[in-house]
């Protein structure tokens, strides 16, 4: 009962010259550019500065801080959602939607809000990039695709995957291969090697710990798979590779 008579009382204090919240057609053609993978569109919008913009974005809380928090939170729920709809494997979109939204916890004025914000929007348009340029797969692929990266740090089979998902063996290893070009062993090894790559370009772990992390057999195994994939020893990968960093300004 006291939630309405605030309410009420907020709509009665409400003048005609506050502001109006925006039309939604911006924001649907912003997400439509995510999705569609328009990096462009999407990099124009942050150095616009639209998201920081006060002009109809209404206001979530009296601090300004934890409005644009609380913004960044609605757009990166709706970002992810979205980028599911349009084939984004599930646990993929919603484990990197935690992983921004986790790194407000760090950030205490607007303007690293902000920063964080476009960052996470071109990372989602820049994988929604590649995705657009990958047929669009039927939903035992589908499933295949997102149970491996759910449990990419496992030692994964095809018999494993198919009965997770409920087709036998042989089904998923014929459609998959059709679909994807690739078998269902080959492309576990790819995802790992380029999981791999990443800890071995951004971090300071051993080899023999990224090794084991995503269930190789034993660092020659995980070297030799490595060596086959990217022409490189983890060692030499590392030595070239190492700690990069990566500007969404200058992402393409």
């Amino acid at each position: 009962m006291q939630l309405t008579n605030d309410w009420y009382l907020s709509e009665a204090d409400t003048s005609n010259n506050d502001f109006i919240h925006r039309e939604p057609t911006e924001e649907i053609e912003f997400y439509n550019n995510v999705v569609t993978g328009n990096i462009d569109a999407v990099r124009s919008n942050c150095e616009e500065h639209r998201f920081s913009s006060d002009l109809g974005v209404g206001r979530l809380s009296r601090n300004p801080v934890t409005n644009i928090k609380y913004h960044f939170v609605v757009t990166a729920a709706l970002v992810t959602r979205y980028c599911i709809q349009y084939g984004m494997e599930s646990e993929k979109a919603f484990r990197l939607s935690d992983f921004y939204i986790c790194k407000l916890d760090d950030k205490d004025t607007v303007e690293s809000v902000v920063d964080l914000h476009d960052q996470m929007v071109m990372d989602f348009t820049g994988r929604m990039r590649l995705l657009k340029y990958s047929n669009f797969n039927s939903k035992p692929v589908n499933e295949c695709l997102n149970y491996i990266y759910s449990h990419i740090k496992e030692r994964l089979n095809v018999e494993d995957i198919a009965d997770a998902i409920g087709i036998s063996p042989s089904y998923l290893s014929r459609v998959f291969k059709k679909e994807t070009g690739s078998s269902v062993s080959d492309y576990i090894r790819e995802q790992k090697i380029d999981a791999a790559i990443n800890l071995l370009k951004f971090s300071d772990y051993p080899i023999v710990e990224i090794s084991e992390r995503f269930g190789f057999s034993s660092q020659s195994h995980f070297t030799q798979a490595f060596k086959n994939v990217t022409g490189m020893t983890p060692y030499e990968y590392r030595k070239s590779h190492g700690h990069s960093e990566w500007n969404v300004h200058d992402s393409k």
